[in-house]
């Protein structure tokens, strides 16, 4: 007897779990290719037919493992969308189906558009007569990819209940799902669409009412245009959106095409639709970084700026005073010549506000484009190499002296004026994060700009303020001696080349004659000091030092030279550069490489000698399809100034690189390297 019960009450409840089943839910099962393991698919109605909107609500499920994915409607640049043949369905007339806000994905430099892991599309079928029984019956083709891309079909057949009894669970899962669909924009509002056929490109203006915080914009693609990742440039409630349209068809034209926009940002997901108008873009502004990370810019580009070659012999003649001066007075030295930084860059500041007002157009080392100040460079610099030779000294009076040494802080006003020497010598110099910062600060407010020049002279200043901190460091060194009289040459001879290098920026002014003799001069006259010093044995050991320094130079040379060789002679076919011009030779399919540089910026000869005349990017520069732009700035140029300012760049070197690929152009690092310019080359094709 309780056998006979446990058995029936086992069987009473399969019998009300397969009506509950029956009553609550209908759908096909979790369905899986045998070939296509990695993708379960299944299709549930998930309420009773809805009289009023005529219709039978349904979710298809899919579920993806690991890093498997399937496509949006519009999937981008790879692969298929998702699509289901309903044609041999029963009593059905439509089959809306809603898509749920996608992800960006890139995989091989190719952008695609969709989802991961799992996902649930909401559906609406819409029988032909809402009083007969419908059957959905449909081959849903589903395409699923990793680094490899999978088709696989689902028939799926279910039988739509008009009499399902409302489950709570199943409505919860129906209406998230729809909540992930984007609605009939409310809040967003196209103002204007512009296609631009010759860049390829299509810009969006979006107005939001509440103001957009972290936007992600999808356009549905259409039978011959494909757009790319859109860039971005976000101003409180106008969002500017640029599109690069890719197409197998040349004569691809949008205009007068009305497209489908989603939008979406944080608590949004509209979709409007609208058309686009022909037009010509201009090219896009940078996002400005916060002012905290342009303050960070400022600090680090100051920084760098004191392993640049222009300021290295300041520096040395800067060691050198220490060590050979009072070994326990270090600091105050050099606190003073951190100052003189400072003072340097708040001067600096000042320069640019007085300009800015006046209406001049700025830069990095414009001072530099002067003849005057060039010569005012050279003086000073020759003054210092021949005081170090010893052809000279400045003697005060005997009472001035007794006057100076007994008056507190005596000679920091030296220290002072060695930290503003070593700040001018570096502004022909552009190390990494110098641009950014200054040319934001040239672009901001007078308070902006100070503080930017400020984090600039901190950042230049700072190896200085280390030392005053940590003095041991210079106390460590070796006591003064003979040696020290050598090393005192040697910064000589590091200053002598400076002002052999600022002589040659004048040769434009003081033609080839004079230049060769000033050069001359400054050779013979340190020959001369050594032979007035030390006679002409003394000039014996002074050439054969040189020459065993020359020698050693050489043979480092020799054995570095796969590192460092270049052509002799910049052969490459350089024309003007012309801003204008670029977007037509992009139309043509060329790229175009871009190169602003002018003689007195020495980390342009880095880059000619390091890269550009060097294979294998020498030799790159030379295809048939590469066109070459060059802007000199050695002197005032308002064109090249307004082309850097439109790039978001106060000074030089600025490389960049264009092509069919790159039709707004890629911004290079300021100092180059062979792998980026090949990169980008390639990029570009």
């Amino acid at each position: 007897m309780n056998r006979f019960k446990t058995l029936f009450i086992g069987l009473l409840s399969s019998w009300l779990l397969l009506t509950s089943l029956s009553t609550y839910a209908n759908d096909t099962g979790w369905k899986q290719a045998p070939e296509h393991p990695p993708v379960q698919v299944r299709l549930v109605q998930t309420g009773p037919y809805d009289s009023e909107q005529n219709v039978y609500p349904a979710l298809l499920q899919v579920r993806l493992t690991d890093d498997w994915k399937t496509y949006w409607r519009s999937p981008g640049e790879g692969g298929i969308a998702p699509r289901l043949n309903w044609e041999d369905s029963s009593n059905l007339k439509d089959v809306n189906w809603q898509w749920p806000v996608p992800e960006r994905f890139s995989l091989l430099g190719i952008e695609t558009q969709g989802y991961k892991h799992e996902v649930d599309f909401p559906l609406q079928l819409t029988p032909t007569e809402g009083d007969q029984a419908s059957i959905f019956n449909a081959k849903l083709t589903l395409p699923s990819c990793t680094t490899v891309c999978v088709l696989t079909d689902y028939q799926l057949q279910l039988p739509l209940d008009a009499n399902m009894v409302a489950n709570d669970q199943l409505s919860h899962e129906y209406q998230q799902a729809v909540s992930k669909v984007p609605r009939v924009a409310s809040l967003v509002s196209a103002k204007s669409l512009t296609w631009d056929k010759a860049s390829q490109q299509l810009e969006i203006m979006l107005n939001n009412e509440r103001g957009w915080q972290q936007p992600a914009i999808y356009v549905d693609e259409l039978d011959e245009a494909i757009f790319s990742q859109p860039k971005f440039t976000i101003d409180d409630q106008q969002l500017q959106v640029r599109f690069q349209v890719s197409s197998w068809n040349d004569a691809l034209n949008l205009d007068k095409q009305s497209i489908v926009i989603t939008a979406i940002d944080e608590g949004l997901a509209e979709e409007l639709h609208a058309t686009v108008s022909a037009g010509t873009l201009a090219p896009m502004q940078a996002a400005v970084p916060s002012l905290a990370w342009i303050l960070l810019y400022a600090v680090l580009g100051g920084l760098v700026l004191n392993i640049m070659p222009c300021v290295l012999p300041v520096l040395g003649l800067k060691l050198n005073s220490l060590v050979l001066g009072e070994r326990k007075q270090v600091r105050a030295p050099l606190l003073w010549s951190a100052f003189g930084i400072m003072l340097s860059f708040w001067l600096l500041a000042a320069f640019m506000l007085v300009l800015t007002w006046s209406g001049a157009q700025l830069g990095w080392g414009i001072q530099f484009q002067q003849p005057a100040f060039i010569g005012f460079m050279l003086l000073v610099t020759a003054l210092f190499s021949l005081n170090l030779f010893g052809l000279f000294e400045v003697r005060l009076p005997s009472r001035l002296n007794t006057w100076l040494a007994t008056r507190p802080g005596h000679g920091n006003g030296g220290h002072v004026l060695q930290g503003m020497f070593a700040t001018l010598l570096a502004t022909p110099c552009s190390a990494p994060f110098l641009g950014t910062a200054v040319a934001v600060a040239l672009a901001s407010s007078p308070l902006v700009l100070v503080a930017i020049f400020t984090g600039l002279g901190l950042g230049m200043a700072l190896p200085w303020l280390l030392l005053a901190l940590f003095p041991s460091v210079i106390r460590a060194l070796p006591k003064p001696g003979l040696w020290m009289e050598k090393v005192k040459w040697l910064f000589g001879l590091m200053l002598l080349a400076t002002s052999l290098w600022l002589l040659s920026l004048l040769s434009y002014t003081l033609g080839s004659g004079i230049t060769w003799a000033l050069a001359a001069l400054l050779i013979v006259l340190p020959l001369w000091s050594l032979i007035r010093q030390y006679g002409a044995r003394g000039l014996l050991f002074g050439l054969a030092g040189l020459l065993l320094l020359g020698a050693v130079a050489g043979i480092g040379a020799f054995v570095t030279q796969s590192k460092w060789v270049s052509p002799i002679k910049d052969e490459l076919n350089w024309q003007p550069l012309d801003a204008e011009q670029i977007a037509v030779e992009v139309a043509a399919g060329k790229r175009v490489f871009v190169d602003v540089t002018a003689d007195w910026c020495i980390t342009c000869q880095a880059n000619k000698v390091g890269v550009t005349l060097r294979d294998p990017v020498y030799s790159a520069l030379q295809d048939d399809d590469i066109v070459l732009m060059r802007g000199d700035w050695t002197r005032p140029n308002s064109a090249i100034t307004d082309y850097l300012h439109a790039n978001q760049r106060a000074g030089i070197p600025f490389n960049q690189v264009f092509g069919p690929s790159l039709p707004q152009g890629k911004a290079l690092e300021v100092l180059l390297t062979t792998n980026k310019v090949m990169a980008a080359l390639d990029e570009a094709k």
